[in-house]
């Protein structure tokens, strides 16, 4: 291999070079001199890599930067590493300054020009270990100077490293293998090392996909690295991956859909990238592909999210992944090794910085120009996004948060006034759109205008069907708030975000009172109501909810406000109320304290329409044959957010369990649960339901106990070619009718998918698991087909008309008609709910996080 990270091409202009930087190959320590094994022998840990790039930095402190940039969960470091030339490093500051000032992200005006920087991220995916080991040679590659190439790209191009993007997977993968290879890796495809056990180390410490978390940002380990990209906002970012093992490499330029708003030269670069790396693939005879599965569209990837932000974003794809270890035999015969995979990422890695290298001024040029346009034309039939800030304040909060992590600028109107705006629940266009002072005001001049309007779009446009991922995401549906696309331009002003409710939620801010209050009220809205009541069942204060709306000294209540009385928690004394309104403040929820409990319309505060709520005890079933990112969702959601204690039970143990200690268990999307519920375990279950437990069932674990004895679930018949049901279909189909092309094969089998579409869901407002939700969008990922329950409640469904975005195969939409959403069903004393879709995808859509808290605290009591 001849690329610049191998090799010391021993010529007079490369001596001379050596000369000036002061560098020769024998200052910079090798991996395998600094590990003492050769790239590929094995697999390194996190701290080992950390300390590689540690060395690097001492031995070249004129050239090399390490930026520390957070923590994982498990308290390992995250690091990126910097590197540029002897003249680009003493301004490396500036250079990242005057980047910020030219996109107008930070004020001032640029002191000189820039050269281009690029952003290169290894290991999103833990068990795709390889990326770490190529870093390395990556890094001494740029750093010895042991090639022209690395001074070329060096003199044109500041390079940021980030060696592992996920260490607490990288490790949990790592440490698994190195425990079970022995002193020679046997190659054999089904030996124990290719046979990663359950969750894999593909995901984070709470099982996330941080590869799917750039836009969202719910895991610590992206916003802790967000606040750095965006503190360079680089011009090109490549993110590496390892897929199936009998897959050749894959790199740039991507699959189709596009998304609409990329723009011809980022297009066009994909293409100059690819042509990098297969010039230097086809020199070491090296099989690889392009424009195959891997799109450009889901906002939130490593490759679109930068995208999105004017950059040139790419991924690269290597076999392997955790399966091929050290080395595995493939079906041709031939083994691939971990020293193979290790030479294709660096050869990528080097080809890309080269392009780069070679056309800096044009990218930095392109890069200033898209965000011109950003600020000046922005993309996009609205202007301006208006959300009106009579809504709860909960969902306010955390969509401003989610503006702040992603630098998209906002405002309020600061004045009254009518336009016509487009609504996003109604999907119509309303001709007197009143606009009150306080609402929120985002305005599409801004630099961020182009993943600002991709983040809101109704409907996104696909130019193909078959996506890798989810096909809609609008942000106004995932917070069911209500918002209008305004195509006349405003600006907004500063001032306070949002209108509280009426109350407290700052104990300071009471005045002592002879008198305390009778009880505090608090809405029941959002995630932040949720998060009271766990933080108050969790301090054993008892709490009561509203089963009906109830009307108390001029105000209005929905079912489902929390009634926190000083009745029953006598035993608190004076502590009662310090306490909630601690409690209240750490979670940012209002409270209105009340004099009396005699309401004037409702009921009463000791009705029996007033029920208590009881700490449930709640356990999640793990392991094999659960989605770890399903079960990941939901650990996180208790452990994280709500900060309320959860049991983890492996599947296997479910037959050892003490059930008489479980009030709750939650079953993730699961695609086997076959093996852990089996006939003994699935009597024990309904036992402990018919004695009061609560089970909650959310996708294919509901669709497991579908049709399953004494569960009211039931798939609908299959309909007959006429469209009747069962033995009724009398129309008969002639052979031929039936015939499928080969090569239509994939469009035929996503005709029956529907990869993440935006469905309105139908609610029954009354039932305690839809209290708060005055309007609900599921995101169906998996075409469900269940009946309306016949004895139980069918508490949300789908009807004729409930589509409202994203792709959805023409099977698949005719399946999601008349379809059970949100369905709960009483077993005796205890309660089974029904979830058809994942109300905690992702983390990211956030008035799920209401219904799933529904669905824990509130149904069933």
């Amino acid at each position: 291999m001849t690329h610049f990270f191998t090799t010391l091409i021993c010529t007079t202009l490369v001596v001379c070079l050596l000369t000036v930087t002061g560098f020769a190959q024998s200052t910079i320590s090798t991996p395998e001199q600094f590990l003492g094994y050769a790239p590929g022998q094995k697999f390194t840990p996190h701290h080992r890599i950390v300390a590689y790039a540690e060395q690097v930095a001492r031995q070249a402190p004129n050239r090399v930067k390490l930026i520390p940039y957070g923590k994982t969960y498990e308290g390992r470091p995250l690091m990126a590493i910097a590197v540029a030339s002897d003249a680009n490093f003493l301004r490396l500051d500036e250079i990242r300054q005057n980047n910020l000032k030219r996109i107008g992200l930070l004020a001032g005006t640029p002191t000189a020009t820039t050269p281009a920087i690029a952003w290169l991220s290894y290991n999103v995916h833990g068990n795709e270990a390889v990326s770490s080991e190529a870093f390395m040679g990556v890094l001494y590659g740029l750093v010895s100077g042991t090639n022209l190439s690395a001074q070329r790209v060096l003199a044109n191009t500041v390079v940021i490293l980030d060696p592992c993007l996920n260490p607490d997977g990288h490790d949990r993968y790592v440490n698994w293998y190195n425990q079970m290879v022995g002193r020679t890796a046997d190659p054999t495809p089904f030996a124990r090392e290719h046979s990663e056990p359950w969750p894999g180390g593909r995901y984070t410490h709470y099982y996330f996909d941080p590869n799917r978390d750039w836009a969202w940002q719910t895991q610590e380990v992206t916003q802790q690295r967000m606040v750095l990209y965006q503190q360079w906002m680089p011009h090109l970012h490549a993110d590496f991956h390892e897929m199936g093992v009998e897959s050749p490499y894959y790199f740039a330029p991507s699959a189709k859909p596009y998304h609409e708003e990329i723009t011809k030269f980022q297009r066009d670069f994909q293409k100059t990238i690819g042509q990098y790396s297969a010039r230097a693939f086809d020199k070491q005879g090296w099989l690889y592909y392009t424009r195959e599965r891997y799109d450009l569209f889901y906002p939130s990837y490593g490759d679109t999210w930068p995208t999105y932000n004017g950059a040139i974003g790419m991924t690269f794809e290597q076999g392997g992944g955790g399966r091929a270890g050290l080395g595995i035999q493939k079906a041709d015969g031939d083994t691939l090794t971990l020293r193979q995979r290790i030479d294709h990422h660096t050869a990528s890695s080097t080809a890309t910085l080269e392009s780069v290298a070679d056309r800096a001024t044009e990218i930095v040029a392109e890069f200033g120009t898209y965000f011109d346009n950003a600020r000046q034309k922005p993309v996009g039939p609205y202007k301006t996004y208006l959300i009106k800030a009579s809504g709860d304040e909960g969902r306010l909060a955390a969509l401003r948060q989610l503006f702040d992590r992603n630098q998209i600028r906002y405002g309020v109107a600061g004045k009254a006034s009518t336009l016509p705006g487009y609504n996003y629940l109604s999907q119509q266009t309303d001709k007197a759109v009143a606009i009150a002072a306080e609402d929120l005001l985002i305005s599409a001049y801004q630099p961020k205008s182009t993943l600002l309007k991709i983040l809101f779009e109704p409907k996104s446009t696909l130019e193909d069907s078959a996506t890798y991922d989810i096909t809609a995401w609008t942000l106004p549906y995932a917070y069911s708030l209500q918002t209008y696309g305004i195509t006349a331009r405003l600006e907004p002003v500063a001032g306070r975000m949002g209108r509280g409710v009426e109350g407290i939620n700052n104990p300071t801010s009471l005045v002592p009172n002879p008198t305390p209050p009778y009880a505090y009220l608090a809405r029941w809205q959002s995630l932040p109501g949720v998060q009271l009541l766990a933080g108050l069942l969790k301090q054993k204060i008892k709490v009561r909810a509203a089963e009906k709306p109830f009307e108390l000294e001029g105000q209005r209540y929905q079912a489902g406000t929390l009634l926190i009385t000083r009745a029953g928690n006598e035993r608190l004394d004076a502590r009662f109320d310090a306490l909630v309104q601690a409690e209240a403040q750490k979670w940012g929820v209002y409270l209105t304290p009340v004099k009396t409990g005699f309401v004037t319309e409702g009921s009463d505060f000791g009705s029996g329409s007033v029920s208590a709520i009881n700490p449930p005890r709640v356990a999640l079933v793990m392991g094999d044959g659960v989605s770890a990112t399903a079960a990941g969702e939901v650990w996180h959601y208790f452990d994280r957010e709500l900060e309320y204690p959860l049991t983890l039970i492996d599947g296997n143990t479910l037959g050892t369990a003490d059930w008489s200690k479980l009030d709750v268990l939650v079953m993730a999307n699961g695609y086997n649960y076959g093996r852990v519920l089996t006939d003994k375990n699935l009597t024990s279950l309904k036992e402990w339901i018919r004695s009061g437990g609560k089970l909650i069932a959310m996708q294919q674990a509901a669709q497991f106990l579908a049709g399953k004895d004494g569960f009211e679930l039931k798939e609908k018949e299959a309909a007959g070619a006429d469209g009747s049901k069962g033995k009724d279909s009398t129309k008969k189909l002639l052979p031929t009718d039936s015939l499928k092309r080969y090569g239509d094969r994939e469009r035929t089998a996503i005709s029956d998918d529907t990869p993440g579409s935006i469905y309105r869901v139908t609610l029954d407002s009354t039932h305690p698991l839809a209290f708060g939700l005055t309007n609900y969008y599921a995101l169906v990922q998996e075409t469900h087909n269940f009946d309306l329950l016949k004895d139980g409640w069918n508490v949300g469904y789908l009807k004729g008309d409930n589509y409202v975005a994203g792709f959805a195969g023409k099977n698949a939409k005719d399946k999601l008609k008349q379809t059970l959403s949100l369905g709960v069903q009483s077993m005796g004393r205890g309660t089974v709910v029904y979830l058809a879709d994942d109300p905690l995808f992702r983390g990211f859509w956030y008035s799920g996080k209401l219904l799933f808290g529904n669905a824990v605290f509130m149904t069933g009591n």
